[in-house]
């Protein structure tokens, strides 16, 4: 037994600091899934999600902290009593999210190992295994050291582990372990290899034949049957591969505009998934930020997914003028983990990434913007049927007009004119005019 216990001491007590450590790491991403688990779909417990981030600090300390007092041996009681409960609620918690498949990843290794839920309840139910084994053998958990060495060192644990959380929360996460990381390139965490698996789903055609339901599973495809459709169920057997980012967009109202920006030279972007909640202290640096970018030669933009009266009321309240560009929030929340956060980029690679705190450790020195292409609109006009000239079209009484078609970009009538002559013409204004 005290073999068993000694084995199961040290699997625990490694397993929850390095689990703890890399949640502390990133404290504020492990509140974003707890405020997931509080959502109405999932435990329906709205109240706490205020709460998240106190809530996740809390948590990862106390589990780092658990697994150092095991280690240690440091009020062996105290540290397998609250192991035993800390590990019976999560279990309960991944259980219930893969059984009703609530929550995809647990979160339990942060972004640095992804767990299906399944998986997660697994890794639970072995931990409690051993924890089980210690605590009926928890007679045979000695102190490492002495009283007082083992107290210091519970207590350096502990502040320590405080100090850590805070101090990622003032910055930013000291090892990022997402898909955004300095060095990546979100072209090619977009990319799909051609040989990538496929999702497969199963699906079960509900039909009434001969007056009895009757079910066919199929893997998609209509199945051919004589009688009554009355519904389908589909099934993910599969999920297929996903590429590590996949949520990523820059746009207006009415274009995309990301394949664009992320072939730019120089770029900063200021990062804000929401701007109705933005610190205060960050969004003061901003006009600093856009006025030394620019006059180093840097072009500057902003990703948020507030509407635009938000970022008209930001504009104008912190004096800058710099565009902001649509994007989703679960991705700005997962590019940087600040609010507002800056990162450079050189055609799709992250050269740099700061939080609004460390804004004076960016580094722009001068570059050369080499000048850009103007694109030149060539428009043909025509008044029913008839070619015109803009002037034209423009002195006509709009009561004498039925009706305005403007065609623009590829299509088969553009084409066939610019086949037939060499204007090309990049669009159409077509006026008819009332009979």
């Amino acid at each position: 037994m005290k073999f068993l216990v000694g084995i199961s001491r040290v699997f625990v007590g490694v397993l929850f600091i390095i689990s703890g450590f890399i949640k502390l790491n990133d404290p504020l991403g492990f509140s974003y899934k707890l405020a997931e688990y509080f959502g109405q779909d999932v435990l329906n417990l709205p109240f706490l999600e205020p709460y998240s981030l106190m809530i996740s600090v809390l948590v990862v300390v106390f589990e780092v902290v658990l697994g150092v007092f095991l280690l240690i041996g440091y009020k062996p009681k105290f540290t397998v009593w609250s192991l035993l409960l800390m590990i019976v609620f999560f279990t309960f918690l991944t259980f219930y999210s893969a059984y009703f498949d609530k929550v995809k990843d647990c979160g339990c290794f942060g972004d640095a190992l992804k767990l299906t839920p399944w998986e997660s309840f697994t890794k639970d139910v072995v931990l409690l295994f051993f924890i089980l084994i210690l605590f009926a053998g928890v007679k045979h958990i000695k102190p490492l050291f002495g009283k007082l060495g083992t107290t210091v060192l519970a207590l350096l644990s502990f502040i320590a582990s405080l100090w850590f959380g805070y101090h990622v929360l003032m910055h930013l996460p000291a090892i990022d372990f997402r898909a955004y990381h300095i060095g990546a390139n979100i072209q090619e965490g977009m990319t799909v290899p051609e040989d990538a698996a496929k999702p497969v789903t199963e699906y079960a055609w509900k039909f009434k034949v001969n007056g009895e339901e009757k079910i066919i599973t199929t893997n998609g495809s209509y199945p051919s049957v004589e009688g009554e459709f009355i519904s389908v169920d589909t099934k993910e057997i599969s999920a297929g591969y996903e590429p590590p980012i996949y949520d990523f967009s820059i746009e207006t109202a009415d274009e995309n505009l990301t394949d664009y920006f992320l072939n730019r030279d120089n770029l900063i972007v200021v990062i804000s998934y929401n701007l109705e909640s933005m610190e205060q202290g960050g969004a003061l640096k901003l006009k600093g930020l856009q006025d030394e970018a620019r006059r180093n030669g840097y072009e500057i933009i902003g990703l948020s997914a507030s509407g635009e009266a938000a970022k008209q009321r930001i504009s104008e309240a912190y004096d800058i003028d710099f565009k902001f560009y649509l994007c989703d929030e679960k991705a700005l929340k997962t590019i940087v983990r600040s609010n507002p956060g800056v990162i450079e980029l050189d055609k799709g690679t992250i050269k740099q990434k700061v939080h609004w705190n460390d804004l004076d450790d960016l580094k722009l020195p001068k570059v050369e913007r080499a000048p850009e292409s103007v694109k030149v609109e060539n428009i043909l006009y025509q008044i029913d049927g008839v070619t015109a000239t803009k002037a034209e079209v423009e002195a006509l009484d709009t009561d004498t007009i039925e009706s305005v078609n403007v065609l623009k970009d590829q299509n088969e009538e553009l084409d066939s004119i610019n086949t037939a002559n060499t204007n090309n013409y990049t669009g159409i204004v077509k006026v008819m005019l009332k009979k």
